[in-house]
């Protein structure tokens, strides 16, 4: 039986901006170490496998590789291969799909613009908030100053599925210069604390955005994300939990890419709901390539 192959741009304005995500949809299962090798082959920072057919509960199965290793879940690939999903299935516009994830089945939603844009919105898992690591420790790892990074709200770990170190710097110029040092950052890694760093701050580029952001992660030696849904989701579980900059209802517009050459545009919601968080992360998918795997 046949894959269909789709590589997308998620969190993109137009082509060849955002983050690139390849999908391969079929319903015969690949075994890991061929899924593996695809993902590799792809080179990008996640490949995503997942079936037309829903399971019991509803929801489609996906599985999510990055070149050297599975992962239980993601914001960019999630968004990007129910995009992919929709188109492949020929949804209507008030289509609502599930993707049964290694943390859980995550809804997606979306929504169509006049202009025959889409952006498309999942529901974020539950957010576990973790310990915090002292400013210094974390400056020296980002080849940073001390007082580059905000004193008011702290650096702290944040896990859903995986892990990441939300870090507010004071400016875009901080954000500028920083950059991760594995051998820097070595003994907090021992510690617990890991190598993927969603640092952010409220200065912008474009005066449209509301926080400008950047995110670090160790594969093959450092990598920066173009954009990151699942550290978006860690940003908004952190800006509710502290009442950091915002209100406890916020919806805001987070660049991030400008480094890399990758423009994105992230959507991000937080809401107090009966006591309790909820975070969506939204964006749009723009496709650039359809075939199949030989």
């Amino acid at each position: 039986m046949s894959h269909a192959l789709h590589i997308v741009d998620v969190f993109a304005e137009r082509r060849y901006t955002g983050n690139p995500l390849a999908v391969v949809v079929g319903q015969q299962a690949l075994s890991d170490d061929t899924m593996l090798a695809i993902a590799a082959e792809m080179n990008y920072s996640e490949t995503t496998f997942v079936s037309p057919v829903r399971e019991r509960d509803g929801g489609h199965p996906i599985r999510i590789f990055t070149p050297a290793r599975e992962i239980a879940f993601a914001g960019h690939p999630i968004l990007g291969t129910a995009s992919v999903l929709r188109r492949h299935l020929a949804l209507d516009a008030s289509a609502m799909l599930h993707l049964n994830t290694a943390v859980g089945q995550v809804p997606v939603t979306f929504e169509d613009a006049n202009d025959g844009t889409s952006t498309a919105w999942f529901r974020a898992p539950a957010v576990t908030l973790g310990p915090t690591c002292a400013r210094e420790r974390m400056a020296a790892a980002l080849g940073l100053w001390p007082d580059d990074i905000a004193a008011d709200a702290p650096v702290q770990r944040l896990s859903a599925g995986t892990s990441a170190m939300i870090v507010p710097l004071r400016g875009l110029r901080a954000l500028k210069r920083s950059m991760l040092d594995l051998q820097a950052y070595a003994s907090l890694a021992e510690e617990g604390f890991p190598p993927l760093v969603y640092l952010f701050c409220r200065e912008t580029h474009d005066p449209g955005s509301d926080l400008c952001a950047r995110f670090f992660f160790e594969a093959h030696g450092v990598r920066e994300d173009p954009a990151t849904g699942n550290g978006a989701a860690f940003l908004g579980a952190y800006l509710l939990e502290h009442r950091y900059l915002f209100e406890p209802d916020f919806d805001l517009r987070i660049e991030q890419g400008h480094e890399v050459r990758r423009p994105s545009r992230i959507l991000l919601r937080g809401r107090q709901v009966d006591g309790a968080p909820v975070v969506s992360v939204g964006g749009s998918v723009v496709a650039t390539v359809r075939g199949e795997l030989a």
